[in-house]
């Protein structure tokens, strides 16, 4: 029997099934992810009770729930009492070279997308990096690539970036530039982390008062938070370096037999026939069933114009949902 030589849809088929296959292996990489992440969700919890101390400590219950009265007898003139998931938190304990108390002070945000190094207005890539690593598996699960930031890593934005950042922020419900907008995950993620705070301004111009003991449990829930990147971006590095060189191996193999062998020797069982029996997406058209039902339908061809109609809807919606089941599998190289 000939060798069945290597092309374009093989080394795709071979490409995803062994990129696959490195995501999932528990590697010591992998672990510190996460591990980190799970370290942040704890620090998460502890950082915001803490808050919520700091905080009702500065805006007490009894005077918000006073304000909220006078906001129902009066309207807008009182309407001084609102949520928010960030606070600018200040501490006066240290002093400078000439024994003079200074303010120490930086802005704490408790969102899905809050910033990572305390500036107020956000925005920066380590803010979205955090989100889409935090939510990885939902935004993989949902034909998005989470891992696009640490995969561009020191490279200029471009069409493909983009495409793939704006496509999770969509999915995660980004909202605009304070996030008042936010919906769906990150709205539920942000609404758990919201508390009361009087001040008509943005929270830059209400520094709430705290130890530096406290001030410094802040920092390292934040440092928690830019960890979760930093590890992320190590794992998905370790991955990119083996996928560069499977790529390289790939496109210089002539024959399928070379591929299954190179899988064999990384620990992986692959099956050339199912591999030469599916398609680009993944679906086996050529097994018996499915190649009796082609010729089958081959048959018969008497049919009336309403059969015809019924039987063409039926095979759309079949290869729809096949296609849709199985595109991440067809996913080009990158």
């Amino acid at each position: 029997m000939s060798k069945i030589r290597m092309n374009t849809e093989y080394r795709n088929k071979l490409y995803n099934r062994i990129k696959d296959v490195f995501e999932k292996e528990d590697t010591q990489e992998r672990q510190g992810f996460l591990e980190a992440r799970e370290n942040f969700e704890n620090q998460q919890t502890t950082a915001f009770e803490l808050a919520r101390q700091v905080v009702e400590r500065s805006y007490p219950k009894e005077d918000v729930a006073t304000l909220r009265t006078f906001k129902k007898k009066y309207g807008d003139p009182c309407d001084v009492v609102a949520k928010d998931k960030c606070f600018y938190f200040a501490h006066q304990e240290d002093v400078d070279d000439e024994g003079e108390n200074t303010e120490t002070k930086s802005h704490f945000d408790f969102g899905l997308f809050g910033n990572l190094n305390g500036n107020e207005y956000g925005g920066s890539e380590d803010s979205e990096h955090f989100a889409h690593a935090y939510y990885r598996e939902e935004l993989k699960a949902n034909g998005c690539n989470p891992d696009i930031y640490a995969q561009q890593s020191g490279k200029d934005n471009n069409p493909h970036k983009t495409k793939h950042v704006d496509a999770n922020n969509k999915f995660l419900g980004k909202g605009g530039r304070y996030n008042n907008d936010a919906i769906g995950m990150t709205e539920k993620f942000d609404k758990q982390f919201e508390l009361d705070v009087i001040g008509t301004s943005h929270c830059r111009s209400r520094a709430i008062a705290c130890t530096k003991n406290e001030y410094e449990q802040f920092e390292q829930w934040r440092m928690a938070k830019a960890n979760v990147v930093s590890k992320h971006q190590t794992w998905i590095d370790s991955i990119s370096k083996q996928t560069e060189q499977l790529k390289i191996g790939l496109k210089a193999y002539r024959y399928l037999s070379e591929g299954i062998e190179l899988a064999t020797e990384l620990g992986i069982e692959l099956d050339e026939a199912e591999l030469v029996r599916t398609n680009s997406t993944g679906l086996t058209i050529y097994n018996p069933s499915n190649l009796a039902n082609l010729i089958k339908g081959m048959k018969n061809q008497n049919q009336t114009r309403e059969d015809k109609i019924n039987a063409r809807l039926k095979y759309e919606i079949e290869q729809k949902a096949k296609e849709e089941l199985d595109k991440l599998k067809a996913t080009p190289l990158n």
